[in-house]
């Protein structure tokens, strides 16, 4: 996704200015914001397919701004930079659906992996277009859900790449430690607790659907496991 429009949100004068230049050094589309106010206007006018947001705004908190983006779109990549590293504002961040969150400081290298690797993993969704079973659906490419209202929820890419993980591997327990190295690759960030938030998440979305046709279960002392009750 080179030629991505990616906008930038940081007060940090040095650091918005270097990311803004290395990004389109990798032609990248880049937009840069230094305040809440100025992200707004960025949002509408330039439609970004992602959005590298801080926390820390002198007119706003980034978590509250990118929970107002969401209402309006759902389909960007968001990703926070930010100096906090708390494990409840990270939850946090991943709650308003961030595919990412990465602590300051941090290498430019490592968050060209990091986004490199989000775009592949949207780029190589090309099957299961749409999966029902019940009254449950899954749209793999839209980063969607249907819950059985029909109501349709979205994503996040981790929340995604679990989901397809264990479709893929219906009915086999998975530890958990086999869906960080599936989902998150090398990184060191996610514990056990981070993949039981996610689970928590799609649980909720899986039992919207009484009949049980799909369940995600727990393998007490191994991780989870998705079966279809047919």
């Amino acid at each position: 996704m080179k030629n991505a429009k990616i906008l930038i949100v940081e007060d940090d004068n040095n650091l918005g200015d270097t990311l803004q230049e290395y990004l389109q050094g990798l032609e990248y589309d880049c937009a840069l914001a230094k305040s809440a106010k100025e992200a707004k206007e960025t949002f509408s006018k330039f439609a970004p397919e992602i959005i590298l947001m801080d926390i820390g705004l002198p007119d706003g908190n980034g978590l509250e701004l990118a929970a107002q983006f969401r209402d309006f779109r759902k389909d960007f990549v968001l990703i926070f930079l930010s100096a906090l590293n708390d494990p409840e504002t990270k939850v946090e961040g991943f709650e308003v659906g961030a595919e990412d969150y990465i602590t300051k400081p941090f290498a430019l290298k490592e968050l060209t992996i990091r986004l490199e690797r989000i775009l592949k993993f949207r780029s190589d969704i090309s099957s299961d277009d749409e999966v029902s079973v019940g009254k449950l659906k899954i749209w793999f490419k839209r980063f969607e859900v249907a819950d059985a209202t029909g109501k349709v929820l979205p994503l996040s890419q981790k929340e995604c790449a679990i989901l397809r993980l264990l479709w893929n591997k219906k009915n086999e327990a998975l530890t958990r430690d086999q869906i960080i190295d599936e989902v998150w690759g090398e990184d060191k960030f996610p514990s056990h607790r981070t993949v039981d938030n996610y689970i928590v998440h799609l649980r909720k979305w899986t039992e919207s659907d009484d009949s049980k046709i799909m369940e995600i279960q727990s393998i007490r002392g191994i991780g989870y496991k998705l079966v279809i009750n047919e």
